[in-house]
């Protein structure tokens, strides 16, 4: 026999209901939820108000801006090619060391369960602590220049890299890893000859997602002295050189599309 109980009469006939009743413990944590955001809105100060009062200014840092300035054209171009390489050698320190993390973060790859708790804790640690801190922890270590900046970006990259190449492996066909290990295999001639191969495709396409990342986060870096065309912002806006931090902007913005642009033909073709 049908139930009926929730559907209400409509025009003489019989409609579900639209939205379920919640029960009191849902009706609580929405309205806790509702009342956090509310509380947040309030806390920040956000008012439509300051940011009208502000686009004058807006409008008027964007006029200082134009034309840009292509004097320094050469000094920033070597800035960003620095910036690029500090990126690219960040995520290949990065992601070589993150395949083997990641094998000993995978579930059904990690020699003992204490192993695998302990490597994700170490992942989940450089992902954490976000990658300015690690620029300023390194300028201290090893002083100002990129190579504070690489280190920084290689940490943050085992980080990225090391969830998902985990994440890739668990996800791999157990098939061929039971019958080579059943052939007396060891793990990890398995783990190369069976596991590696499949999530490849994902390894490449997380390595390119990080190279992107890293090339913006190198840019951020630099405002904290570790290397890279930041500096050379931080410098143009603390002089009021509106005009030339417009031409650095330009081709900061010129260097990620061209990275993005390229990273997206190469996941294409792999897919």
């Amino acid at each position: 026999m049908t139930d009926l109980s929730n559907l209400r009469p409509a025009a003489g006939r019989f409609l579900p209901a639209r939205l379920e009743r919640p029960s009191p413990l849902a009706f609580l944590a929405w309205a806790v939820t509702l009342a956090v955001l509310v509380h947040a809105f309030t806390a920040v100060g956000l008012s439509p108000m300051r940011l009208i009062e502000g686009l004058p200014n807006i409008g008027r840092i964007l006029g200082q801006m134009v034309p840009p300035d292509l004097t320094r054209l050469p000094q920033i171009g070597l800035a960003i090619l620095e910036t690029f390489q500090m990126a690219l050698v960040g995520t290949v320190i990065g992601v070589t060391l993150s395949l083997p993390l990641a094998i000993l973060a995978t579930r059904t790859l990690s020699p003992h369960p204490t192993v695998q708790v302990a490597a994700r804790a170490v992942v989940s640690f450089c992902r954490t602590v976000p990658d300015l801190v690690w620029a300023l922890l390194f300028v201290i270590a090893v002083g100002l220049g990129p190579v504070a900046g690489t280190l920084a970006i290689a940490v943050d990259c085992i980080g990225f890299c090391g969830r998902f190449f985990a994440e890739a492996m668990e996800e791999t066909d157990p098939g061929p890893r039971e019958a080579l290990s059943a052939l007396g295999a060891r793990p990890l001639g398995i783990v190369f000859s069976a596991v590696v191969p499949q999530a490849m495709p994902s390894f490449i396409a997380t390595a390119l997602f990080a190279l992107e990342k890293a090339t913006r986060s190198s840019v951020v870096l630099g405002l904290v002295g570790a290397g890279g065309i930041g500096i050379e912002l931080k410098v143009a806006m603390d002089l009021f050189a509106y005009d030339l931090a417009a031409t650095i902007i330009l081709a900061v913005f010129a260097l990620v599309i061209l990275v993005e642009q390229v990273g997206s033909r190469l996941r294409a073709r792999i897919i």
